[in-house]
Formats: C-alpha cells, structure tokens, sequence
C-alpha cells in the first residue's frame, strides 16, 4: 500500500476505510500472555542503510540464537503495537526486527497521535516509498540481522507484513530467496495488482512458505485478489495458505477500532505455525 506502482489500489479506499483506522491508535489491547514464553531481551537500534539510517525495534531470547524475523508495520508505521506484537513473536522463539519504514523522512513514531493522526499526515510517508526503496531497505535489513549473534543462522529468517507491510513482505523474500523461509501477510494491501511488479508475480522469485491473511472487507472489494494469489502459489509450486477472516481490514494490530482479538489470536496461531515448519 506504500508504494507509487500500488497508488491506484490505494485509492480504492476510501476516506472512511481510513478514517476507521485513523481513530483507533489510542486504543492499545494488550496481548495474550505466550504459554512458557522466552526470556527476551530488547532494544532499540539504528541500521545503516543506503539512504540513511534507520531506526527499529530488536527484541530476542536471551539464551541461544533464534530465526530472525523482519516485521513490516502497517501505515501509522513503528509504535507500541507493534513493539509489543514483536515482543510477543521474540517470546515464542524468535529474534525479531521490526523496522520504521518510514526513516527516510521521519524517525518514529512517525504518526504523532497513533492511529488518531488525520490520514493526509501519513499518506506522504507511504508515497515516497517504492518498489526500489522496498527493495534496497530489504536487502539492509536481512544482513542486518544476519550479522546479530541472536540470530541463528543455520535457520531460515521469516517475514511479516501488515495493510502496506503485505507487499513489502513478499519483495523481502525475493531479495533473500535463499534466506528468507516463510512469509505472513496479514490484510496485506495491493497484494494483486495489474503492475509487472505485482507481489503476486513475484512469488516464483522466492522460495518460501506463505501465510496470506485477507480482510473480509478486502475480499469483497476485490474477490478476484485471492484467486490470482493462489493460482500464483500453484504455478510457483509453494505452499501458501491464502484464506479471507471474517474481519475488517486492520484487525490485527491491538490499537485499531477494528481490533478483532478472536481472529487476530487465530491469525497469530497460523502465524506460529508457518514458521514452526518453515524455519525449523
């Protein structure tokens, strides 16, 4: 959703699918406690890129090395959601990045009053994003991890990516695709488009295991998406799971309006278990 190619999706949504988010970053759902969850250690980081340096969040067990994860936020970018949805994955046996997307322009929190922030702030943020900067900051970021003594290196890394995090996701595991063993999108949007670089004819790029979470609201807007994303899968002879939650787009996240805690702990579940069988 950030990028110029997804522009026309983008404006398939209108101002009340964003007013919807818009007013529910100060809303924060605190998050089922994780059954014999890891001591974990975290901090914040600056990862040389490129374009600059880039400020996240790394949070990982402190005994051992774990799979790195590269988690991609969503359009209000960095901020205690997020913090403590990583947290959460670095307390089931992950070593997890989760990445400003929006460094460039902004050190995070880079929507000053969360979700409440009026969309016309942000929306620059995910404009000047493109399938290059996706790229380049990608690649920066997997070696990031690759280089922490915290991740375990004879594993695969996994990958999530929320609303405009979706495509990012996928052009992370075609930069790695010796890397990078499982993928999760989660509302992902502009996830099919009619552009040469649509996320869905870049799966055979990859090499990966693919958990693909769509809204209820994104399917009947746009019921078609799915059907391309599997045929994508097929022809790619990768495992995927693509299935439509009865929820409304931005469920995930535990500070949106649309928090749905039933199907977010079930996506999380399905989340757990891709990366259970991708990065053992």
């Amino acid at each position: 959703m950030c990028d110029s190619n997804d522009q026309a999706e983008l404006r398939k949504y209108t101002r009340r699918d964003f007013a919807t988010w818009a007013a529910s970053a100060g809303l924060l759902t605190a998050l089922p406690a994780v059954a014999n969850a890891a001591a974990v250690a975290e901090r914040e980081v600056s990862i040389v890129t490129p374009d600059g340096n880039c400020d996240a969040y790394f949070v990982a067990p402190t005994s051992g090395a774990a799979p790195g994860v590269v988690v991609w936020p969503d359009v209000f970018g960095l901020r205690p959601a997020f913090r403590q949805m990583g947290k959460r994955l670095a307390e089931s046996g992950y070593s997890v990045l989760v990445v400003n997307p929006f460094y460039r322009q902004k050190k995070a929190p880079t929507a000053a009053q969360g979700g409440q922030t009026p969309i016309a702030e942000v929306m620059p943020l995910m404009q000047a994003l493109t399938p290059a900067t996706n790229l380049t900051d990608a690649k920066a970021f997997v070696a990031w991890l690759d280089a922490q003594p915290e991740v375990d290196k004879a594993r695969k890394l996994g990958t999530t990516g929320y609303c405009m995090g979706g495509p990012i996701a996928v052009r992370t595991a075609t930069v790695a695709p010796g890397r990078v063993g499982a993928v999760g999108t989660f509302h992902g949007a502009a996830m099919v488009t009619a552009a040469p670089d649509s996320p869905h004819r870049l799966v055979g790029q990859t090499k990966a295991r693919y958990l693909v979470a769509v809204a209820e609201s994104d399917d009947k807007k746009d019921p078609e998406a799915k059907v391309a994303l599997r045929t994508a899968f097929d022809s790619a002879k990768l495992p995927a799971e693509v299935e439509v939650y009865p929820a409304a787009h931005g469920w995930c996240p535990p500070d949106t309006q649309v928090y749905d805690a039933v199907q977010a702990e079930r996506a999380w579940t399905r989340l757990l278990a891709t990366f259970g069988t991708a990065l053992a």
